[in-house]
């Protein structure tokens, strides 16, 4: 039985839509909102038999609809995912409430805390007219930023017989602890390529070998993604290399393409192909690719130009946070007409928000750019069914998330 997250993926791998519109020009690179048929028939979480045509064209009506009827301060704030840390004291509370009814926020990046406070904000998001994504980085499980939730070995750290079966069971794990707590989307699997021992990806990487990296990394985000969950694959296009800290500085990758292309992109390339969901840009110059060196982030020839032309991505873009140093001096707006659907992160989310509108206003960005990028958003929202939601049940949480994890996590080193 297919969930409805993968028929998500089924359908939006045929999508063709207007993902690089550039400001004011009212010209895309590609069909504009044209819907693919899916062939054969799939199933919903219910087991109910559905056409894949008539699945898509549904739920793209359904965007549309919901589409047609919001603001412009509504689509905008679709494009944006601030980060906030998982306490649930009457601060952060207030914080949260200010991002997701003042400035409509399409989703939230839960930072540091605990499992209690997660879902207590989750259920929160469940409240809105429409449904937040709540992100994680869940590296190696939500122990990676919930104090009380379970840890599992880095992926550097598996053991020697840890293959692709293994890693799906991991990846359904995950995404298993993720829906008791309410959160939809997991910023991982790390796919960069670790070849620099000094390099800053370190453990966090799969290893040196593209298609062991590759293998592993796709498995584990199909486990999630079966589970209901997005993966979000990361650092397009390749943060194994370069020693330098996009939290601290812009790293420069200085290879040749067809040295990227064997490496660093092969992991992305298999993702891409398997019709998974997200892929986070990161702030990385590469001059191979774009001559100006800019940050992948906000660059058309890294976003429009090599991950929705060359590899044909239709998924979810979403950008490194905006308020790393890799990214400074840049925009919001820069990130939203390179092609990002999601600015994670910014620096100052009210402020952002409020520079894209009025460059929306004053015909510097289009109005198709945004509603190119929040169609595409609703779409993947209302596929999964995040508006069919339920406040998140406190009692027996942490011996729920635990589950069975102990043992998973002795599989994995083994």
């Amino acid at each position: 039985m297919c969930s409805r997250l993968t028929v998500a993926f089924l359908a939006a791998s045929c999508l063709t839509l207007s993902s690089c519109v550039y400001p004011g020009s009212g010209e895309t690179s590609g069909s504009r909102s044209v819907i693919d048929s899916v062939e054969g028939g799939l199933e919903t979480a219910t087991g109910d038999s559905v056409v894949g045509t008539d699945l898509t064209a549904r739920v793209m009506h359904v965007a549309d609809s919901i589409l047609a009827g919001m603001t412009l301060e509504e689509k905008v704030g679709q494009c944006f995912m601030p980060t906030i840390y998982s306490r649930s004291e009457r601060r952060t509370m207030r914080r949260l409430m200010e991002y997701l009814t003042d400035l409509h926020v399409g989703g939230v990046v839960l930072l540091k805390g605990d499992l209690g406070s997660a879902a207590r904000m989750a259920s929160v998001g469940m409240s809105s007219a429409i449904p937040p994504f709540i992100a994680i980085d869940a590296e190696w499980g939500l122990g990676m930023r919930l104090e009380d939730a379970p840890d599992f070995p880095r992926n550097g750290r598996l053991g020697p017989k840890a293959d692709e079966l293994l890693l799906f069971d991991y990846g359904s794990e995950v995404a298993r602890e993720c829906r008791r707590v309410g959160i939809n989307m997991v910023l991982g699997p790390v796919v960069d390529v670790s070849e620099n021992p000094r390099g800053v990806i370190g453990s966090r990487s799969f290893g040196s070998d593209p298609r062991r990296v590759a293998d592993l990394g796709v498995a584990y985000a199909k486990g999630v993604e079966s589970g209901g969950v997005i993966s979000v694959a990361k650092h397009f296009p390749g943060h194994g290399s370069p020693s330098g800290d996009s939290h601290l500085t812009l790293p420069v990758i200085r290879r040749s393409f067809h040295h990227l292309d064997s490496i660093d992109l092969y992991p992305f390339r298999v993702y891409v192909s398997s019709g998974l969901s997200g892929v986070m840009v990161g702030h990385l110059a590469v001059p191979a690719i774009d001559s100006l060196s800019r940050p992948a982030a906000v660059s058309p020839e890294v976003i429009c130009g090599l991950l929705r032309g060359t590899l044909g991505f239709r998924g979810l873009v979403l950008t490194d946070a905006l308020n790393m140093a890799g990214a400074g001096g840049y925009g919001a707006w820069e990130a939203i007409i390179a092609g990002a659907d999601v600015v994670v992160g910014p620096e100052d989310t009210a402020r952002e928000i409020a520079d894209v509108i009025e460059k929306v206003r004053s015909g510097e960005i289009g109005l198709d750019v945004i509603d190119d990028r929040c169609r595409r958003i609703l779409f993947y929202k209302y596929l999964m069914g995040l508006d069919n939601g339920r406040p998140v049940r406190l009692e027996r949480l942490r011996e729920d998330v635990r589950g069975e994890s102990d043992s998973l996590y002795r599989r994995l080193l083994s």
